[in-house]
């Protein structure tokens, strides 16, 4: 597998870059926004769920839109650079916010350029390989993308522990943010069938195989038990987690993602896709469900959140290649597009109602109701999506 590995084109090594760079960024910051959120603006986790809700949806919508485009025109590339830039610009201004509101502006325009640039970036890396290495492609690309997110998170557990502020710790995250558009200018879009006629945009559905579909409607009820993966970082720290060691708790995570994704993603072009994303969702389920049952100790955080690593290696790059299977070469962009969309949009009522039950009924209701999703998510998977 190493050896196929380092035979990959240039371009998904260098989309795998660019995802490493941005990632930093993000999670420079990503882990820090609870805490800025509840310990300076005073909001609770109602208002969190408001914002990831709303981001996350509004930025779902643009990737099929994206996609569609990047189909139409043939111009992904283009489209995958202003995506990157937007969430470049966007991240240190957080630094300025002085009101919840405004996080909400900012992180509506981080999630605007990850809307631009997700399905147009994906159909790319599909395209730039052969069928029989998309697993392996998609899993090196969030390999490094998780590598990000390992280095983002240290280098913010670093700035907390000399008391840096966290005003400025948002500022830093500008550096890695300007490299990652630099490396996405570097590079060159694969070819693939062209399919812009003259024709209005086509948004039907119906143009995609019904097994396709199906997996929407699954994944759909698995992201309704999926919500944002900072109520895990607000759950950690209302254990009695200490600020500074949060970054690090979720830098764990993505370091076992790093070290598992290429192997588990690759494993699914041999195994197959939906076994290995049956494999992860119950990893999913059992984490939620240890995670809401855990009152008190502290120590068991550490192997939950690497635990929850395992789920994501088994499950982000072989649930994109799933998707690439199904769909015709020349519907990529809009697969990819409907895939975002389905996952992102179902991100709001999932946020929403994750807070709502955690604030109203208490974090282990809450955590019961995404378990019970996962799980119910991983047998529809298994029976009806062939």
């Amino acid at each position: 597998m190493f050896q196929q590995v380092f035979s990959l084109p240039s371009a998904v090594w260098l989309l795998g870059l660019v995802s490493l760079f941005n990632d930093l960024a993000s999670e420079l910051v990503y882990p820090l926004v609870p805490i800025y959120l509840t310990s300076v603006l005073m909001a609770g986790p109602r208002a969190l769920g408001i914002i990831e809700g709303i981001a996350e949806m509004v930025s779902s919508l643009l990737k099929l839109f994206s996609g569609i485009i990047a189909d139409r025109v043939h111009r992904a590339k283009f489209l995958v650079v202003c995506g990157y830039s937007l969430a470049a610009i966007s991240r240190p201004l957080l630094a300025l916010a002085t009101v919840w509101p405004l996080v909400l502006a900012l992180r509506f325009a981080d999630r605007l350029g990850k809307g631009l640039r997700s399905s147009p970036r994906d159909a790319m890396l599909a395209a730039s390989v052969a069928a029989g290495q998309r697993g392996l492609a998609f899993g090196l690309q969030r390999a490094m993308d998780n590598a990000g997110a390992v280095l983002g998170p240290l280098a913010a557990t670093v700035l907390m522990a000399a008391e840096v502020p966290i005003t400025e710790i948002f500022l830093w995250a500008a550096l890695p943010g300007a490299v990652a558009v630099f490396l996405t200018v570097s590079v060159q879009e694969p070819a693939r069938e062209i399919r812009y006629d003259g024709e209005p945009l086509d948004w039907n559905l119906q143009k995609l195989p019904r097994a396709f579909m199906r997996y929407l409607w699954v994944l759909a009820l698995f992201t309704l038990g999926n919500s944002s993966n900072m109520f895990l970082l607000l759950r950690a720290r209302d254990l009695g987690l200490p600020e500074y060691q949060v970054p690090l708790l979720w830098g764990t995570t993505s370091l076992v993602a790093m070290l598992f994704s290429t192997y588990l993603s690759g494993l699914s072009d041999r195994v197959g896709r939906v076994p290995m994303i049956f494999t992860g969702w119950m990893v999913y389920a059992l984490f939620y469900s240890c995670l809401g049952l855990n009152g008190s100790s502290l120590l068991l955080l550490w192997p939950l959140f690497a635990f929850y690593g395992l789920f994501m290696a088994a499950t982000e790059g072989a649930e994109k290649a799933l998707v690439a299977d199904m769909a015709p070469p020349a519907l990529l962009g809009t697969a990819y597009g409907w895939f975002n969309l389905t996952t992102g949009i179902m991100l709001l009522p999932a946020s929403l109602v994750f807070g709502a039950l955690w604030q109203y009924a208490g974090p282990l209701t809450a955590f019961g109701f995404g378990a019970g999703c996962s799980l119910l998510a991983a047998i529809l998977l298994k029976l009806w999506v062939k």
